[in-house]
């Protein structure tokens, strides 16, 4: 008879999970056991926040759910952040946690703390395994993440099960996945009249396109309906920046210039947009909204939604594309205009090596199927806008939990993911110092990514709020001098830039290290100011 370790592990590998990253504590060193015995592999991390990290990504590049563990109390704890990741950036992942037995889970004793009540706003379901139908609850776990909307599950893993007995259970049962409804025909007509009538209409494409892979379905209908298109962050790839119908990224660098160009729409079709990225009434003109999506719309009072169409948005587009277009009123030359501006805002600054000289060097360097993963911070809003995506899934970020430190472990899982392919992480010098002990992981693993730092020395976004706010710098300064200063560090090596042609160099001497190897950007920070937005309509 299998242990409860056993059965669980089985169940997995079963349910098709294939990776586990995580810290073990000592109750889960009889899962780690199982998972030798399995083919399950336990990647460890040094931060259980990156566990969270990777099995997210993992998840979004490889179609499999993953999973992450962390130990009692501080190990749940620092688990939550990269699950809550993976929650409001929508992937399938398993988050386990040690736990204390029954006999102790009310009493006072070291690390313990309700699991349950810490996962269950991060996650759409948490419980804690029962010995009598553990591959049943698996499945369970593995068919709630991979539902529409898919998100974490939390599986607490009492300590006292370690050596319990499992009944036995057929392991070959179907898991149940829910996925998304059809939309409903009248709602389908009711969008195609709505669209037919306008003369200005834009398009607003986000999250859930590019997680059903609509690209091909985007691009069909903009055959036959060219109208300008706006993208959120993470949906940068579906259309390319060359496309005759791009407009730009929602949110990001010199988005004002957006703003004004949206402001002459008549009519916002948003298909497969998530506002877990930017609320529609944040940049929406006082125009009607044809919503298409997954769930509901979610918007305030006074937004003027002319139709809710909830459902697969792949069905709601491609029944508009096959409706004939109404005669649009965009003029020629509008949008390329809007592009002109765009790209003339996005150039280098000043006399002084600046980030955008950063991003556009390293972006000529890193080969077109290169994955980009990208931290948290200033820099994120220069990459969202400027940084070219030929195609869905090589541009990574998170834009709904919007948490630092999430480039070094995403990078790290996108290589592990896809090993064949250049993978880049683009951090600042806060992000990077939040988890730099993963170069370590790298290290051990042998995952040859390239971490760019754009070292300016300080929390250059919330300096530049905090000048909104004409308040002088408070609480951003992190470092005065080089942030490293050293040929190596964590024993990868470091390679510094402060010009273009630096730059270059130390980007192409960085894609030929195996192994992990940093490139220490040294750049003027000042530059943010001018091209992070302060209004959005």
């Amino acid at each position: 008879m299998a242990s409860v370790p056993e059965l669980f592990v089985r169940s997995l590998k079963r349910a098709g999970v294939e990776v586990c990253f995580g810290i073990p504590g000592g109750p889960w060193i009889p899962y780690m056991e199982a998972m030798e015995r399995e083919g399950l592999e336990f990647v460890l991390v040094a931060n259980e926040a990156s566990a969270g990290f990777m099995a997210d990504v993992t998840a979004r590049l490889s179609g499999r759910v993953a999973a992450c563990h962390g130990t009692f109390g501080p190990g749940a704890v620092n688990l939550a952040t990269g699950v809550g990741c993976a929650l409001l950036d929508r992937s399938p992942l398993l988050a386990f946690t040690s736990e204390m037995g029954d006999a102790m889970l009310a009493r006072v004793t070291q690390m313990n703390i309700d699991h349950q009540r810490l996962f269950s706003p991060l996650t759409k379901k948490t419980w804690r395994l029962r010995p009598r139908d553990v591959a049943a609850q698996v499945r369970d776990a593995v068919g709630i993440a991979r539902s529409e909307v898919p998100g974490p599950v939390h599986l607490g893993l009492p300590a006292d099960l370690a050596d319990v007995d499992a009944a036995e259970e057929n392991l070959s049962e179907r898991i149940a996945v829910e996925p998304p409804a059809l939309p409903e025909s009248g709602l389908l007509e009711e969008a195609a009249a709505v669209l037919g009538q306008a003369r200005r209409p834009l398009l607003a494409v986000g999250l859930t396109a590019l997680r059903l892979g609509m690209a091909k379905d985007l691009l069909n209908f903009l055959s036959a309906h060219p109208m300008p298109v706006v993208l959120t962050a993470m949906a940068k790839g579906l259309v390319r920046e060359e496309h005759g119908c791009y407009a730009g990224v929602l949110f990001h660098a010199a988005s004002d210039e957006l703003a004004s160009f949206i402001a002459r729409a008549d009519l916002v079709v948003g298909v497969g947009y998530d506002p877990v990225e930017f609320n529609y009434e944040s940049w929406l003109p006082d125009v009607p909204l044809v919503h298409a999506d997954t769930r509901s719309c979610d918007v305030p009072a006074g937004v003027r939604v002319a139709v809710d169409v909830v459902g697969d948005p792949r069905e709601t587009l491609r029944f508009l594309a096959d409706r004939p277009p109404g005669p649009l009123a965009w003029e020629e030359g509008e949008l390329q205009d809007l592009r002109d501006r765009l790209h003339k805002r996005l150039q280098p600054a000043g006399a002084g090596f600046g980030p955008v000289a950063a991003l556009r060097t390293l972006r000529q360097v890193l080969p077109r199927d290169g994955i980009l993963t990208c931290d948290v911070g200033a820099h994120t809003h220069l990459l969202g806008q400027l940084w070219e995506t030929p195609a869905p899934g090589l541009f990574v970020m998170t834009n709904g939990w919007s948490s630092m430190g999430f480039g070094i472990p995403a990078a790290l899982a996108a290589k592990r993911c896809l090993p064949d392919r250049p993978v880049v992480c683009v951090t600042g010098d806060g992000g990077f110092l939040m988890m730099a002990g993963e170069i370590v992981t790298a290290r051990r693993l042998g995952l040859s990514v390239v971490i760019v730092v754009l070292a300016d020395g300080s929390l250059s976004l919330i300096r530049v709020k905090e000048a909104w706010r004409k308040t002088p710098p408070v609480g951003v300064g992190l470092h005065d001098g080089p942030l490293l200063g050293t040929d190596t560090f964590l024993g990868a090596p470091v390679f510094r830039a402060d010009c273009p042609d630096s730059m270059r160099r130390a980007c192409e001497r960085a894609l030929d290290v195996r192994g992990p190897v940093i490139v220490e950007a040294v750049v003027d920070g000042t530059e943010y100011d001018a091209l992070i937005a302060r209004r959005y309509k």
